[in-house]
């Protein structure tokens, strides 16, 4: 079985994040990158998989310009057997995204993708989705249990209600939640593989999809200052400023 894993490079999670001075966007100048930490977990998800058997190659992708080189090679230190960079300066949005991820799977032929429900920059959790329609394919999302036998996946799904299994017969397209399972650390001599690993690149134009933006970000702003908290004596005082002051109750 042939596993895709989609990967992202976003702004660290640890790094707070900063808006240029006129609102258009993201400040990323010398900030800290990394893995997306969803498609962290679903590239570990794959990792097991193939350390299991069950698979037997994972081809990661990335969309963006040669910085996301190095996300690649992060994927290929956690176990990925090849990486595949699609070039491209543009913003992209989900849709496009799923289209490009489209063309990578007719060359690649996987039997299932693997793909983090949703970026931290972007927050869309459309491009899983959006995927499996273009394909037609299944999908399995929010997935915080997988299994795989006998040319079908058994996924456990987070739901607002609890939980909902699912099975689904492959190829199909699979997205990851928080609790799927704790990505590894990354030794040292992995990475040192992953150098030697092939990366391969592919423009947005060899794979025939067209990038027409359908939305416009008109600004980005920072959300209202929060006042600093009050301490009060007792409930008494308590009640009196949410009837009198907050007018809450």
């Amino acid at each position: 079985m042939k596993i895709v894993v989609p990967v992202k490079r976003v702004v660290d999670a640890n790094v707070k994040v900063r808006l240029r001075s006129d609102g258009s966007g993201v400040d990323t100048d010398n900030v800290k990158m990394a893995m997306n930490p969803f498609d962290e977990i679903a590239m570990e998800e794959a990792a097991r998989l193939k350390e299991a058997g069950l698979a037997s190659e994972i081809v990661a992708v990335s969309i963006g310009p040669d910085t996301c080189q190095e996300v690649l090679r992060a994927a290929l230190a956690m176990g990925a057997d090849r990486a595949l960079l699609i070039q491209a300066e543009a913003e992209l949005e989900p849709l496009t995204i799923a289209k490009l991820l489209r063309a990578i799977v007719a060359r690649e032929q996987p039997q299932l993708v693997i793909c983090g429900k949703q970026s931290t920059d972007g927050d869309a959790n459309q491009t899983g989705q959006m995927l499996a329609g273009l394909l037609g394919w299944p999908q399995a999302t929010f997935a915080s249990k997988l299994e795989i036998a006998a040319g079908s996946a058994t996924v456990t799904r987070e739901i607002d209600g609890g939980l909902e299994v699912v099975a689904v017969t492959l190829p199909a397209v699979v997205t990851t939640d928080l609790r799927l399972n704790s990505p590894r650390y990354t030794t040292l001599p992995n990475i040192m593989k992953a150098k030697k690993k092939p990366l391969d690149k592919v423009t947005v134009g060899e794979l025939g999809v067209e990038i027409r933006p359908r939305l416009a970000t008109l600004r980005l702003a920072e959300p209202p200052v929060r006042s600093a908290g009050v301490m009060v004596a007792d409930v008494a005082e308590l009640l009196a400023k949410l009837k009198n002051e907050a007018k809450v109750i």
